[in-house]
């Protein structure tokens, strides 16, 4: 038995920040945000662009690309961002009602940044677990850039973030582009370390300021940087290891790396560290980051640019403020025997 990808698409708003617009909101350089922060643009949606919106439309366009109507989906996972249309609320739900998945019970779950990977294991494990789940729908949207302040100097490593959505629908037994091994590795030292202060039950019931703090702030950022260079880069490589030897593959048996956007010394690190080529993968510098939709992103301009093909082995990694690092392997093309 295997759980293979049938569906895939990613949607983005037409709003768009430039590199310049992000100067002149900044004060940094143009070209710094362009080559060093690797942002040369980023979507940014609007008012009624929202978190579930985005990812509807996004389900709308993987359900197309799988050849699947609504109804056939047996569970909806929302792997999307936490900040959507309404708090304590169920998207996923909103998702499949509109998709038409009668049939279909459905949860919200997040691991920030590294979602999609987590939301790839426990729908595979689920589809293993219950012989009636033969569809799922994975479905994210993202607005976290409604967060950040550009006026604030700390959070500006966060300046890349803007929106999106992404989904995948999976098959069990699909005969094509299987699912491998994940691998998670997580830090709770970091949780407080960067946070929003407002509109959460730390902070309830909101004070008439609480307006004006609902966006990320560091308390201790010479603290908090030295702690993400401790431990970022060697988690990045243990989770991409490990899920390729729990995949039974060489460590050196990449083909195609879907990885998050950040800085682009970051990103040749990683390449360099893996052996990997600047073919084998995508800079996401016409985007930024989008949350946990980076890896569909990637993968769809993989595919686009033929840097992907049948038997490639890819890798999805990412990492979530919190802090957790994921990876998942997926072999593309038909499965072998």
């Amino acid at each position: 038995m295997h759980v293979g990808i049938i569906g895939h698409a990613t949607w983005f708003p037409e709003g768009r920040l430039t590199a310049a617009d992000l100067a002149a909101a900044t004060g940094i350089p143009e070209a710094v945000i362009a080559l060093k922060f690797g942002v040369k643009g980023k979507p940014v949606a609007g008012p009624a662009e929202t978190t579930a919106v985005m990812g509807l439309a996004a389900a709308r366009k993987a359900l197309a690309d799988a050849s699947v109507e609504g109804e056939a989906v047996d569970l909806v996972i929302w792997c999307g961002a936490q900040h959507k249309d309404y708090p304590c609320w169920l998207a996923g739900l909103y998702v499949a009602d509109r998709i038409g998945a009668t049939r279909a019970w459905s949860f919200d779950m997040e691991a920030m940044c590294g979602s999609m990977m987590a939301a790839l294991d426990v729908a595979k494990a689920l589809m293993f677990a219950h012989p009636e789940l033969g569809t799922v729908l994975l479905v994210s949207g993202y607005r976290n850039n409604d967060l950040i302040d550009l006026a604030v100097p700390e959070t500006r490593f966060m300046l890349d973030i803007g929106s999106g959505a992404s989904a995948l629908v999976l098959r069990k037994n699909a005969g094509r582009n299987e699912i491998l091994a994940s691998a998670f590795r997580g830090d709770g030292s970091l949780s407080e370390m960067c946070v929003v202060p407002a509109l959460g039950s730390r902070a309830w019931p909101p004070a008439a300021e609480d307006v004006g703090r609902a966006h990320f702030v560091v308390p201790d950022e010479e603290a908090f940087k030295a702690k993400l260079g401790e431990v970022t880069m060697p988690n990045f490589y243990a989770v991409i290891r490990e899920s390729m030897r729990l995949s039974g593959l060489p460590e050196n048996g990449i083909d195609y790396l879907a990885i998050l956007h950040f800085k682009r010394s970051a990103h040749e690190a990683v390449l360099a560290e893996l052996g990997l080529g600047p073919e084998q993968t995508t800079y996401l510098d016409q985007y930024g980051h989008i949350g946990q939709n980076d890896q569909v992103l990637s993968l769809e301009l993989g595919l686009r640019d033929g840097k992907i093909h049948d038997g490639s082995r890819i890798v999805f990694v990412g990492a979530g403020l919190g802090f957790v690092w994921a990876s998942t392997v997926i072999r593309w093309g038909p499965c072998a025997g």
